[in-house]
């Protein structure tokens, strides 16, 4: 296939680049590097079945030219990290909603399968026991910068299944599900790459909040594996997807086991997410996906740990320090 990936120089993306060009397939990356890296994707410069376009999903006519020459489009591109959201609301509004509009657009006046990358964030609040794609949503306050994300992801993925309802536009809606691995940066609130980054300096390992709050962690070679298998999947047209894993750890705990596992010197401070993000920050305690969905369509589950994670990303961040 020629696969267009937007956000592809990004840390899934550029993942989703490697699967994709290993099997055969054509793929062209179009991102403007506002949070992806062309670090990330050099290593296929010069590769004839690879195409990088410098470019902003928010550029109507460079969105048009690359989607009209795809064959599928997955579309990764998106203003993310709780502090990305929160620093600069306003640009991500823009990249989440109007980009996305755009995408849409093109794939349905192109007739191109799309798959879309959505969040966990769309939950919001609610922290019930496996969190299933039908379950209600939770929200604070709009005035709240902390919800524009799930607020603009909840939108994009209206639009996707509106596109695929009223158009019959193929469409495929992916929830992330906390997405750790090699080539993740801390700089955006990324938790596993701060810890760990912190645990080889022996610097202290800055917890937001009390650290009791809860997630899972899912391989982003485990995530690439379903995206793929989802995009090439007929009866997964027109339905919604949670990807995630299901070993749940607190974020205290993430502390403990990273400084563990890496043999570190490292303290545990806390920091109040007054301090961290902004006054009245709202977190959720817990969030763990229901992943019946994807396992009965396609036989998918994790197939790598937390403790394969923390030892990946410990390797990637030494391996661009040295």
């Amino acid at each position: 296939m020629r696969v267009l990936i937007t956000g592809g120089a990004g840390f899934v993306g550029s993942h989703l680049v490697d699967a994709l060009l290993a099997r055969g397939d054509q793929v062209t990356v179009l991102d403007d590097l506002s949070t992806g890296r062309h670090d990330n994707i050099r290593h296929h410069l010069g590769d004839p079945n690879f195409e990088f376009v410098m470019g902003s999903i928010l550029n109507d006519a460079v969105v048009d030219d690359v989607v009209r020459r795809a064959d599928v489009v997955m579309h990764l591109a998106a203003a993310v990290g709780v502090e990305l959201i929160v620093g600069r609301p306003l640009e991500s509004l823009a990249t989440n909603i109007r980009g996305s509009e755009i995408v849409l657009e093109k794939c349905h006046k192109y007739g191109r399968k799309v798959l879309v990358t959505s969040t966990s964030e769309i939950y919001g609040k609610n922290d019930s026991d496996l969190l299933s794609e039908d379950d209600d949503r939770i929200l604070g306050s709009p005035l709240k910068t902390r919800w524009s994300y799930s607020e603009a992801k909840a939108i994009e993925e209206v639009l996707a299944y509106s596109y695929w309802r009223e158009k019959g536009l193929p469409a495929v809606i992916v929830r992330l599900f906390n997405t750790v691995g090699p080539r993740q940066v801390g700089h955006y609130g990324m938790v596993v790459p701060r810890f760990v980054e912190q645990a080889l300096k022996g610097a202290p390992i800055t917890v937001y909040g009390d650290g009791t709050q809860r997630r899972c962690f899912c391989h982003v070679a485990d995530v690439v594996s379903a995206l793929i298998g989802l995009v090439d999947s007929r009866e997964a047209e027109g339905q919604v997807f949670n990807v995630g894993a299901n070993e749940e750890i607190s974020i205290a705990g993430l502390a403990e086991r990273v400084i563990e596992q890496l043999d570190s010197d490292s303290s545990i401070v806390k920091v109040s997410y007054d301090d961290a993000y902004e006054e009245g920050f709202e977190d959720m305690p817990r969030r763990v996906p229901n992943t019946a969905r994807v396992r009965g369509l396609l036989g998918w589950t994790p197939q790598r740990n937390l403790a394969d994670i923390i030892n990946d990303v410990a390797a990637d961040i030494t391996s661009r320090s040295s």
